[in-house]
């Protein structure tokens, strides 16, 4: 049976081209206030909502101030300014946030090859991921207060960062991928190191939850074919999580979340199980999501100049890309689309806002969450 998915997405495109049936364009997300018309089709990333979300990173990866540096001082030497510890990702306020920011950038590259700027944004990420700074930035991984900086989120982003220039077929992708490769490397290492050390994983919504930072180090592992990294995730997360049953998604979220516990867990075993295997292991886990009416009200942000209160729209963005990892090759949780849908419906209009305790780093979540969308059939 054919399912119609609904969307709140409708924004009518400015267009000099007119017909007779004035037709209604559902695809510019970015220029006008959304509309409430249902349409059925799915969230559409194009070049125009590239430019426009390209934006975002590209105002921040070198903005320095204000930062949140996160270090542990070991002597009053340490103290120095984000763009002397952190030559390559200084901006967009804190670390991880400067590197996924990156990864925006190199995701739309790969995606839009004419995005507008295209040259001078390749320039500026050579000049943030050379060579030199990139040495700077093991170093400091490897000082004796900082070793376990930013574990396990930012070490995720990283290698999605390093996942993506792999799989990007541009001259420029290669020095940058040569560039990164000793931190990529060594963050490879941190988690081959530190999964056996821990006993328990963290299920929070937050930036150390443990089944978000695998699932991205899986997904660089698998696609560069990193044997060890892999079967380090592999048996650590079956270990934690195989016998887990009765998730309480009625828990969710909490009220700075920008991560669901339990889709992330979800997720994270869909790409570690066979098919059978996770029908069976997903049915005790959480059942409730295969009932075909199964809904999940979106994250509600009340003030979206709080830097932490504006986490849930971040989680409406993860909430989708779980969503749709789940439903991936899966027609029975095929219904699981349409809240991934209106997930990202509520949320995307405002990551464009002024505001930049959301700018810094939503952009990056959206557009890994509208990605994630061609690759849920």
């Amino acid at each position: 049976m054919k399912t119609f998915i609904p969307l709140i997405i409708v924004l009518i495109l400015v267009s000099c081209n007119t017909s007779s049936n004035q037709k209604k364009e559902t695809s510019n997300l970015l220029e006008e206030p959304l509309q409430t018309t249902p349409i059925y089709t799915v969230p559409k990333l194009d070049l125009a909502h590239a430019n426009r979300l390209a934006k975002l990173p590209l105002h921040c990866i070198n903005t320095e101030y204000p930062n949140k540096l996160n270090q542990t001082l070991g002597t009053p030497e340490d103290l120095q300014e984000p763009h002397v510890l952190h030559p390559a990702f200084y901006g967009c306020f804190d670390w991880h946030s400067a590197v996924h920011g990156h990864w925006s950038l190199v995701r739309l590259l790969k995606s839009f090859p004419d995005l507008d700027n295209a040259d001078e944004i390749k320039q500026q990420l050579l000049n943030n991921i050379s060579k030199e700074n990139i040495a700077l930035e093991v170093a400091y991984f490897k000082s004796n207060h900082n070793k376990n900086y930013e574990r396990t989120y930012g070490w995720a982003w990283l290698l999605k960062l390093a996942e993506e220039l792999h799989t990007w077929d541009d001259t420029t992708a290669r020095t940058l991928e040569t560039n990164l490769q000793p931190l990529t490397n060594l963050i490879a290492e941190k988690f081959i190191t530190f999964l056996p050390k821990l006993n328990y994983p963290q299920r929070i919504g937050t930036h150390t939850n443990t089944a978000f930072g695998l699932s991205f180090a899986f997904d660089y592992a698998k696609t560069v074919n990193h044997t060890a990294l892999k079967t380090a995730i592999t048996d650590r997360a079956k270990q934690f999580y195989l016998t887990d049953s009765n998730c309480p998604m009625n828990w969710e979220p909490s009220g700075s979340d920008f991560l669901s516990p339990c889709l992330e867990e979800a997720a994270l075993m869909k790409r570690l199980l066979t098919t059978t295997e996770f029908l069976k292991w997903i049915h005790t886990f959480l059942p409730e999501l295969e009932d075909k009416n199964y809904s999940l009200e979106p994250g509600i942000v009340s003030d979206r100049t709080d830097g932490h209160l504006v986490h849930l729209d971040g989680l409406n963005f993860s909430r989708a890309w779980s969503f749709y990892k789940i439903a991936e090759g899966m027609p029975e949780f095929n219904h699981l689309k349409n809240i991934a849908h209106n997930s990202i419906n509520y949320s995307l209009p405002s990551i464009f806002s002024d505001s930049y305790e959301g700018g810094h780093w939503l952009g990056s979540f959206a557009i890994y969450a509208l990605n994630t969308v061609s690759n849920s059939k």
